[in-house]
């Protein structure tokens, strides 16, 4: 194969595509700035305006039961991506792949049930809490 038989792709289109993206973002940025409101509110120099003035610290603690829902997330999502692949390629990876997911899900639900009993799900206070509360509050006073 000769060197001037190699077909080439002109570059002419994604350059101009290219152009008329870079001119849109400028067109609106311009426009933004024309158009914008420049008023000069109490809160408007505040991080995150939003029309309320912030009050003490943006260093705020969260439970340790936010990091165990994320990371229940970042687990779960990370099994459907595996799940799917196996779907897709499940023809070419024939008994020895059902039997690799097969064990993957034992695992995540061995893993599932582990946090469960550790209370990584427990959302709010125990409902027997509640109900002993609400029969407090239902006995009358003597």
């Amino acid at each position: 194969m000769d060197a001037s038989e190699v077909n080439t792709v002109p570059l002419w289109p994604l350059l101009v595509y290219g152009g008329i993206v870079l001119s849109l973002v400028g067109v609106i940025l311009g426009l933004s700035y024309v158009l914008g409101q420049r008023g000069k509110g109490r809160a408007m120099t505040e991080p995150y305006e939003g029309g309320i003035v912030s009050e003490g610290s943006a260093r705020i603690r969260f439970s340790s039961q936010f990091y165990m829902v994320a990371m229940l997330f970042v687990i779960f999502d990370v099994e459907t991506v595996f799940i799917l692949s196996w779907a897709i390629a499940f023809r070419e990876l024939g008994w020895y792949g059902y039997a690799g997911v097969a064990v993957f899900m034992v695992m995540l639900v061995v893993v599932l049930i582990y946090e469960w009993r550790m209370g990584a799900l427990d959302f709010g206070p125990d409902g027997k809490k509640i109900l002993a509360a609400y029969k407090r509050m239902q006995k009358p006073a003597i």
